[in-house]
């Protein structure tokens, strides 16, 4: 049996989490030991105070095949309770997630970078959803998050023929943030999680929030609720030492508070 530590590789670099999908011999199929240390991964992202945000990669070509059939024929699910398919699907962390993607990301595979709130592909990335191919349906979140993502027929047709897109199409319908050579996603996901990385803690996380959020108010309840997300924010340390910063002309020193 795969270790907890060996299927999925984590560490930690200036306020960044590295999430690394280690099955490349498996196409990075997710299996219930994958989705048990991805879902741990993601509560300790959240709960220290020092990381911003974090990567989820792989090794090998792929991102991921998806679901790792073999252990579903053992009658293994790759679930986590609230957390879902890859301990990851059902409940994303709080804080900013980036998906670098190489090679294949088919069906739970390519659920989990939905789940992610920045994509970058390689050129060699193909996104998509083949389950009706085997008479079954996305039910990780693909068919939900898919038509938020990208125009409602787009969305269709990827559900319907479960026939994959190329990185260039993903772009083009929004689907990724950007392309890049093949081998360099996660040079570019680690460059984005920099940038992101630099930005308020506080700010990062009431951002997301809102823009996740929104999609279930009316317009009058979406501005109450930004109202006091916004508040508790303006209201922080972290408020006062941005401007402060901006002023002093350095970096700003974040508390989380």
């Amino acid at each position: 049996m795969e270790a907890l530590e060996d299927v999925v590789l984590v560490d930690v670099h200036d306020g960044v989490m590295t999430i690394r999908i280690n099955r490349p011999q498996a196409r990075n199929a997710i299996n219930l030991a994958v989705a048990r240390r991805i879902a741990s991964a993601l509560t300790e992202l959240d709960a220290r105070a020092d990381l911003r945000t974090a990567v989820l990669c792989s090794s090998g070509e792929h991102f991921s095949a998806g679901a790792d059939l073999k252990a579903i024929l053992r009658g293994e699910r790759a679930r986590v309770p609230t957390r879902g398919f890859g301990g990851l699907t059902a409940q994303p962390p709080k804080k900013p997630l980036i998906a670098a993607v190489e090679g294949y990301a088919l069906g739970g595979g390519c659920e989990m970078a939905l789940a992610c709130d920045l994509i970058v592909a390689s050129s060699t990335a193909r996104f998509g959803l083949p389950e009706v191919k085997r008479g079954l349906i996305a039910a990780a979140g693909g068919l939900i998050r898919l038509p938020r993502q990208v125009p409602y027929r787009i969305a269709m047709e990827m559900a319907l023929t479960g026939d994959p897109i190329d990185a260039e199409h993903a772009l083009r319908i929004g689907m990724i943030n950007r392309v890049v050579d093949a081998g360099q996603a996660f040079v570019e996901a680690r460059r984005l999680a920099a940038t992101v990385a630099r930005n308020g803690p506080l700010a990062l996380v009431a951002s997301k929030q809102i823009i996740n959020g929104s999609w279930a108010w009316d317009m009058d309840e979406a501005f109450d609720r930004q109202h006091t997300m916004a508040e508790a924010v303006f209201a922080s340390d972290d408020a006062k030492e941005g401007p402060l910063a901006f002023a002093e002309k350095r970096p700003p020193f974040w508390q989380g508070r």
